[in-house]
Order: structure tokens, then sequence, then C-alpha cells
């Protein structure tokens, strides 16, 4: 492999690629993945555009402003003409940018890669130590900074750096300097092989790991998932809630909707309530968000304010099947699930229209092949849980990081996600397969909670997991281990979370602490973390509602056995999480039919199902789903279940579903009739499937 003449003259990322043996193996089997050897991504994406449809195109929204295609152009240039007149910058140089989602960060992004350095775009919620983690790794030579974010990063360690603010109204802000400038830049004629960008993801360790992308990748995500599987018009109005920071947000929020003269809505801060109202208000037509906003927005009955939408994006973490039947049942949208990843720049895996199956991500998106591996990376057989393995135009470049070795194997790119690849070729996500805790679309690194954690003068030990949740998928639940003479109460979770707050970024901090005397070790002194997840789990169990007397106002609850199939497990014992939706949806049947209210079973949408596979089932065992009602909200209906095999407790879950009218696009209050029988029928008559 050889790479083509730099124009870079800072040849800090080149001098820092992983050695080519350790790279994965690129495919461009694509035409439209022919790239000449000369590129510039911002000049594609933005004067290109602008050369081929005109500059008054609307092409950055705000609740409050309009940029046009020219004006960002006219801007992004004149932050070129800052960085290479005022501030010396070279081409290969470093510029850490910080900010909300706003028209000035974008034009900050183009105007850096324009002017041949390379964009290094931070979270705007990190704190002082970790912009200095990060500044520490991508040595940024100056850094453009949202003017209302200034003070974390004037506090953090960033030796060499130049900082200038933006957006604000002093003599020395960006916006002045670019005020005289006159925004007529050439862009530097970088190598498609330059690195364009530092992307930063979360590492298990707790040190961020910085991912080195091409200025031909930026384009290859742009042209993979977005023209094949996304599938932009130029008239679509793109808005999302992922950061620009985050390489799902960068690709949804900026390079796609560019690439095909597309326009942007930028919201800076957005619930999923006010994300419902701005897509109402504005006539967005393409969405992307995690799968928690699309629940809260169905939560909410919002549904309605999605109606202009056409194309509607989730990924960020695992999108249940039942939040996609639920949304389909409300919207008549068929959410598009996807997988990504920051190693590889944005998606890999999706599937979209009548190639989707509710539950499974998807197929490979074409230009990338996957395949499910076993820890020695040899293919397993399809209906095999095994480790998630890619390949395609764009793959891991770690920045001088050891970890390399342990992401690409083999020339495949090893995710850490545990998947079962179909007969079909449908990948099925399992879980993950390292301690990353995703929660609401967000990667957190249990070590960096526990590090923060650990300083506060009132802990001894600490540790973190992740737990199951219902509106954001995961939590941090941290165990914790005060010092002497620490009072235990709710006063010092406060008093801890709001600590872990200010040391890292808000939405990492543990939602859940428990205080105990010690933590498990194994005998090499390691924290024991499966211990930890077993313990949050009976915690959880301990914590449900406990049934109602039989006689008393009860909740109803059934027993449903059936024998184990072939096509519920896999020759290792290990059965799906399809096979546990099916008990579930089995005896819940059973349930609504023996209550007189078989009529409901498949009108009512899940919203949510979760399970945690606690032990192994074999072909022939008989198992016992035990459901039960353990709350009837207005609209809504909660189920706890338990699945016993032969040696006791296999696995446990929830499931949660909601009332709608037959004429109703949201959700119904149930009738009282039913709404009694729901709340008082008690115990109901086992039934036997062939045991």
């Amino acid at each position: 492999m050889e790479l083509s003449p730099s124009a870079h003259v800072d040849t800090f990322c080149r001098d820092r690629l992983p050695p080519f043996e350790q790279w994965p193996e690129l495919l461009f089997e694509l035409p439209e993945l022919t790239y000449p050897d000369r590129l510039n991504c911002a000049q594609a994406l933005l004067d290109d555009t602008v050369e081929r449809l005109g500059p008054d195109r609307r092409c950055l929204l705000t609740p409050t402003e309009q940029w046009t295609y020219g004006e960002l152009r006219h801007r992004a240039d004149q932050v070129a003409q800052v960085l290479t007149e005022d501030l010396g910058l070279v081409p290969g140089n470093r510029v850490l940018l910080r900010g909300p989602n706003n028209p000035w960060l974008v034009a900050c992004w183009l105007g850096v890669l324009k002017a041949g350095g390379v964009v290094v775009t931070t979270m705007p919620l990190l704190r002082a130590d970790e912009l200095s983690e990060l500044h520490e790794i991508s040595r940024p030579v100056v850094a453009l900074c949202d003017h209302r974010f200034l003070d974390e990063l004037s506090t953090a360690r960033t030796p060499g750096a130049r900082i200038l603010a933006y957006g604000g109204t002093g003599h020395d802000d960006l916006t002045a300097h670019c005020a005289t400038k006159d925004g007529v830049f050439t862009a530097v004629d970088t190598a498609a092989d330059d690195v364009a960008l530092i992307a930063f993801t979360s590492g298990t360790t707790g040190r961020p790991k910085a991912t080195l992308h091409f200025h031909r990748d930026v384009l290859a995500n742009a042209d993979t998932f977005s023209r094949h599987i996304v599938r932009p018009e130029p008239d679509d109005l793109f808005a999302g809630t992922p950061p620009l920071a985050f390489t799902f947000g960068l690709g949804g929020l900026v390079v796609f909707p560019l690439r095909v003269g597309a326009a942007s809505l930028l919201l800076e801060r957005a619930t999923p309530e006010q994300l419902a109202d701005a897509v109402a208000e504005h006539q967005v037509s393409v969405l992307f968000t995690a799968p928690t906003a699309y629940r809260a927005i169905l939560a909410a009955g919002l549904a309605d304010r999605l109606a202009g939408v056409r194309r509607c994006v989730s990924a960020g973490e695992s999108l249940p099947a039942a939040v996609w039947e639920a949304f389909h049942a409300a919207t008549g949208l068929r959410l598009i699930d996807a997988i990504g990843g920051t190693e590889m720049l944005h998606v890999f895996i999706s599937a979209a229209d009548d190639d989707i199956r509710p539950g499974a991500t998807g197929r490979p998106v074409p230009g990338y092949r996957a395949t499910v591996i076993d820890e020695h990376g040899d293919p397993v057989a399809d209906g095999t849980p095994g480790l998630l393995a890619v390949k395609g135009p764009t793959g891991c470049r770690y920045l001088d990081d050891a970890r390399q070795t342990s992401y690409v194997r083999g020339g495949w790119n090893v995710t850490g996600d545990t998947y079962v690849r179909d007969q079909d070729g449908y990948f099925w996500y399992q879980a993950r397969s390292d301690d990353m805790i995703v929660s609401s679309g967000y990667n957190i690194a249990g070590p960096e909670v526990e590090q923060a954690l650990s300083t506060h003068p009132d802990v001894q030990d600490c540790a973190v997991v992740g737990v199951s949740d219902e509106r954001r998928g995961m939590i941090v639940k941290a165990y914790v281990v005060l010092r002497d003479g620490v009072a235990d109460g709710s006063a010092t979770v406060k008093a801890l979370q709001d600590f872990t707050k200010q040391a890292i970024a808000p939405y990492k901090y543990p939602r859940a602490i428990e205080f105990v005397p010690a933590l498990p070790r194994n005998a090499s002194g390691k924290i024991h973390r499966a211990e930890l997840r077993r313990w949050a789990r009976e915690s959880a169990e301990a914590a449900a509602p406990a049934p109602a007397a039989v006689g008393a106002s009860a909740f109803p609850s059934v027993a449903v056995e059936r024998r184990v199939e072939w096509s519920d497990t896999d020759a290792a014992g290990h059965y799906h999480f399809s096979s546990v939706l099916r008990w579930a949806e089995a005896a819940e049947a059973v349930l609504l039919r023996r209550l007189g209210l078989g009529g409901l079973f498949g009108s009512i949408p899940r919203v949510h199902f979760e399970a945690d596979y606690l032990e192994r089932l074999w072909f022939g065992d008989t198992v016992r789903i035990e459901l039960r009602v353990e709350k009837v909200g207005t609209s809504s209906l909660h189920y706890a279940f338990d699945v016993r095999g032969p040696q006791g407790l296999a696995a446990t879950g929830r499931m949660s579903v909601v009332h709608s009218a037959a004429t109703a696009k949201g959700t119904a209050p149930w009738p009282d009739d039913t709404r009694r029988v729901l709340c008082e029928a008690g115990p109901q008559a086992p039934e036997s499937f062939g045991a």
C-alpha cells in the first residue's frame, strides 16, 4: 500500500497512522467510490454543489435564521482566510472546534478543511480535564469555540493552542475577524488520503481513542449509506439531535444534505417534544435521532407532528422491534435502523423500506461487507451469536494507539458488538461485547465515570455498570464503597452525582448509586463486572411491585409451558432474542384470551421490550413463561415475565404496550370495563404447549 503525496506541511497525523499491516482491508467496489487522487472534501461538498445548483438555495436553517449555500461558502472561506492569514495555520495543523449545532460551527468545520487543516470537533458538554486529554492526544494549534462555552476550554490544559471565540460581539471574535476578509479562498489541494478529521470515541479503558479519517472517507459515507439507504433529494430538509462531534450527527446533518444540495435545520438543544414541534413547524422531511427520542415522541402523543417526514433514521443504540412496530402503527413511517461507529465514520449495516425486518439492524450497506466471527476470527454459522466484523471503503485507523490490533483483526473491523446473522443475511443485535454503556444514544465508558467518582473525598472504592432502563435503553449505575463515617443517604447520592457532572460531561453521570461494603473482585484483584451486573438485576427484581393477593385487587398473571424447538436455539444452547419475544407474546395471547380480551392481542402495539439472559436452554427442554401485569396506565399496559428452564430462571424481562383506538393515530384511554379486568382479574389458569 502506498499513500498519495500529502499536501500537509505539518505531518503530525500521517506520521501517527498505524502501520499498513494493521489496517483493515479497504474495498472500493462501487463506481461511485472511485475518487481522484487530489480531493478536498469541503470543496466537493460546498463549492461543487454551488457550481452545480447555484448559490441561492437554502442550506442551513435555525429557528431564527437561514443561510444559503452562497452565504455558507462565503463564511467558510472567510474562516479559512482568518486561519491562514491571521493565525498562521498551515496544512496538516489540527483545529479544535467546540460548540453546539449551529451554522457557525459548520462554517468553521468547512473552513478548516478548505485551509488544509484537520478538524477535531468536540462535544460542547465536555469538562476541562476531558478537553485537556483530547488536546494532549491531538495537539491542536488553534481552538475555535462558541463564546458561550469558553469557560471549560479556558481552564483546560491546552499549551500551544490559540483560542478564538465565535458568535459573540467582541472585537477579537472570529466573526469580527471574518468581517475583514473578502471571502474568496481557493481550497488547498489535499490528497484524497490526507487526514481530514480526528474523531474521538470512548475507550473502555477510559482513555479516548482518536480515529483518523481521510477526505475520501467523508464522501464515501455519503456515497454508500446516504445514497443507497437514506436516498435524499435536493429539496429535503434534514434535522436531528446528534451533536456534530458525533460522526452520526456530522453525516446526517452536514455531509449528507450538502452532498445532494439539500438543507439542514440545526437545533442547539431539543427535547423529544421540542424536536417534534420543530419538525412540524419547519416541515422537516429527513430525521436523524436515537430510539430513545422516537420512543419519547410516541409516549408524549406527538406522533402526528411527524406527518411531513418521509425518512426517519435511528442509530446510536439498539432499536427494539416493539418500538419499530409502535412507531409504524402511529405514523405509518418505517424507521430506518442502522449501526455505525466512529472507527468506520458512519453507518455500515442498515435497511430501508420493504427490505426492513423489524428487530433486525439490516444487511450490509452497498459498498460494505459484514460477517460474524468467533474469538479466533473464524466465521460462525448463521444463527450463532458472535462478533460483528465489517469492511468497506472506510475503516479503523487509530492515532498512535496500541488498541488498533484489537479493533482490526485479519483485515476486518471488529466492532465490539455481538450479532447473529440469519439465513437471509440480516444481522440481529444481541449485546455489546465490551463494557461500553450506551445510554440514550451516548457511548459512555464505565472506567471514565469510575475515575471521576473516585476523586471525591468520600469515595473509597467504586465501580460502574450499565443497567437496563425503559426510557434510555441503559443507564449508568455506580456501586460505591464510602469512607468510614460518611452517611450513605440520599444527600450523599446527590452530592456524588453533582460532583460527577462537574468533573465530566453531565450525560455520563451515574443515574443510580448503590452503597456497598465492598466490591466483588476476582483472584487477580480485578473487579468482577458480571457479578455487579447480577447485583443490578437482583436489585431491579427486588424493587418490582409484589403481586397482589388473590381475592383482593390483583393484577392478572398466567403461566404458559412449551418445549424449546430447534429454531429457538443454536448448537451452544444460546436462544435468540426473537425466541424470548415469541414466548412472551404467546403468554400475552393466552392471558388476554383468558380475560375475555382476546381481540386486543395484536392491536395494542408494543413500545418497549427488554430481556436479560441468565441460563442456557437446549432443544427439547420444557420452559415455563410466567407473565404478569405490573402496571396499568391511562392507555398503557406494563408486563414483567420470567422464563424458567430445567436449571431454574433462564431469562427475565419486561414488555409494555399501548392502547390505540381503531380510528386514532395516537393512544386512547382504556375503557372502564377493560381497565377493571386488567386491574382485578388476578392469576389465571396455566396453559401447556405440548409439554
